[in-house]
């Protein structure tokens, strides 16, 4: 006799779920809270809480004219556009190759090269060979100097190469049948096909670099290449004592573009991440 079907496991929320996802959204927007408060309250309000005290911008002002944000911002920009831009079109290219080319040694290049040796090392152990390599080359305390060591990332040829492996092949040979070139078949059909795990691997890159700090501590020494991560630290001299109410303005400051992006569009970031598949 056959066995019958094992019954369907439905999962039922509790209240622990519900006190759990309630605490670790709490433990979330405490910090935001806070800084939100300080920087827009008086010095005299940043330790303690008083509804009826009075808000004020002057905060801002002294942020905004305690650092050169003006130009950390374009530095930013420009940084993180930089390296977005090279990471998506080496890492679409490798990623191609490894998926639809057969060469020897691929498979062990793949998953010593690619997977072990840099996801697995940290970039903070590169530091002083990424230094001395930058040295070398003249570059140091440049825009190029900070991007240069992710140009090429791991995690994004990864995905992309899972996402090309599921893509039919017959698709290629009726695109070369239409006599489109290796470079068209990748633009027009593949790179269609991976919109969403572009746009998901976008938002971390994004994230990643425009609050990344060492690196750029370590390789900038002027205004001119600081992104804004560095130009907070102007706001910790110990010289010129600690004003908590102008520290959470520079940072509301330095993360409110990205705050803005993921509540405009909190909707496609999280269909973004599910169809890439990213857990």
């Amino acid at each position: 006799m056959s066995r019958p079907p094992a019954p369907a496991v439905i999962y039922r929320h509790t209240w622990f779920d519900t006190l759990a996802a309630w605490l670790l959204a709490l433990c979330w927007i405490l910090p935001l809270a806070y800084a939100v408060w300080t920087a827009f309250h008086p010095s005299a309000y940043a330790t303690r809480l008083d509804l009826a005290a009075p808000w004020t911008l002057q905060n801002f002002r002294n942020a905004w004219e305690a650092a050169p944000f003006a130009r950390y911002f374009l530095n930013t920009t420009l940084l993180v556009l930089m390296i977005l831009a090279a990471q998506l079109v080496l890492s679409t290219l490798a990623a191609f190759a490894f998926a639809r080319y057969e060469f020897r040694g691929k498979h062990i290049a793949f998953a010593l090269v690619l997977v072990l040796v840099q996801l697995m090392i940290m970039p903070d152990i590169l530091l002083v060979e990424n230094y001395q390599t930058m040295a070398r080359l003249g570059l140091v305390d440049t825009l190029l100097a900070i991007g240069l060591p992710y140009f090429a990332s791991a995690f994004a040829i990864f995905l992309l190469r899972q996402t090309f492996l599921g893509i039919p092949k017959e698709l290629d040979e009726a695109a070369r049948v239409e006599g489109a070139s290796t470079l068209q078949i990748l633009w027009r059909v593949y790179v269609p096909l991976a919109k969403p795990v572009y746009t998901a691997f976008a938002l971390v890159s994004v994230s990643f670099h425009w609050n990344n700090f060492l690196w750029p501590l370590i390789i900038t020494n002027s205004v001119e290449s600081r992104p804004l991560t560095v130009g907070l630290q102007v706001f910790s001299s110990v010289e010129q004592g600690v004003d908590w109410s102008t520290i959470t303005a520079a940072t509301l400051m330095t993360s409110a573009p990205l705050l803005v992006a993921f509540i405009l569009f909190q909707r496609q970031f999280v269909q973004s991440f599910m169809r890439a598949g990213i857990k």
